[in-house]
Order: C-alpha cells, then sequence, then structure tokens
C-alpha cells in the first residue's frame, strides 16, 4: 500500500516527517530533512520488527506499505541542497526574493505559486531524464 509521508521544516527549523492518512503513527525527525527522513524510515522498520518480535500479526494497512514523500518548500530545498534556488525561481518564473523566503520557511505560498513551482520541478525532472552522455 502506498501512502503519504510530509516532510515539513518545524519552527524550531528542525524537520519532521509524518503519515496523516493511516491510523499508525510513523514520525521521524532530525537537523536536515535527510536525517528526518532516515529516522522516519528507521522508525518504519522497528514498528514492523516489533510486530514480528512480539508474534502479532502486522496490520493490514502497514503490509507492504511503501511512502510517496511530500515536502514543504523548505524541506524540498533542504533535501536537494544541489538546486541554485535562485536559478530554479527564474524557470519557474517567481521573484528570486520570494523563492528564498519561501525556501527558509514560515512565508504563506498561494496555490498559484505552489503549482508554478511544481510544474518547474517537472519541467526540470523532464530535462534531466532525457539528457543523454
Amino acid at each position: 500500500m502506498k501512502t503519504t509521508a510530509l516532510i515539513e521544516k518545524g519552527k524550531d527549523g528542525t524537520y519532521g516527517v509524518f503519515t496523516p492518512d493511516i491510523d499508525h503513527t510513523i514520525i521521524g525527525s532530525g537537523a536536515t530533512a535527510s536525517e528526518a527522513k532516515a529516522d522516519f524510515e528507521n522508525s518504519v522498520k522497528e514498528m514492523l520488527a516489533s510486530y514480528i518480535d512480539i508474534g502479532r500479526p502486522i496490520p493490514k494497512e502497514l503490509q507492504g506499505i511503501a511512502f510517496v514523500y511530500k515536502y514543504d518548500l523548505a524541506s524540498l530545498f533542504n533535501y536537494y541542497n544541489w538546486i541554485n534556488v535562485t536559478q530554479f525561481a527564474k524557470i519557474a518564473g517567481i521573484n528570486s526574493g520570494l523563492m528564498r523566503q519561501y525556501k527558509t520557511g514560515g512565508t504563506y505560498i498561494s496555490e498559484t505559486q505552489t503549482r508554478k513551482i511544481e510544474s518547474a520541478l517537472h519541467q526540470l525532472g523532464d530535462e534531466l531524464t532525457a539528457v543523454k552522455l
């Protein structure tokens, strides 16, 4: 089963991962988005192992579970820190200063801006997929 795992930057500057769409609480945290994701994946392994260790069946919603990671912008740019935010802003058609504010977190992002950013990310992905060496 695929479910969403949200990666978000907290007000304290740390990153967290959680699953809003399942009954079982699975979380991860860390100083970076990568650390939080690794902690989350470890939590999943530990949870599944605990069911096996105590001889209880793994709940149906956890059987074969896989995650689609969704990021807030601060977490996205932290996890993919090789993306040049200023250049990416040009591709997305967004003011670079505003994009840097989005990157640091805590700035409201409208649905229109979110769509522009997702579109630019998909464009970048398509271009990278088409590269031949």
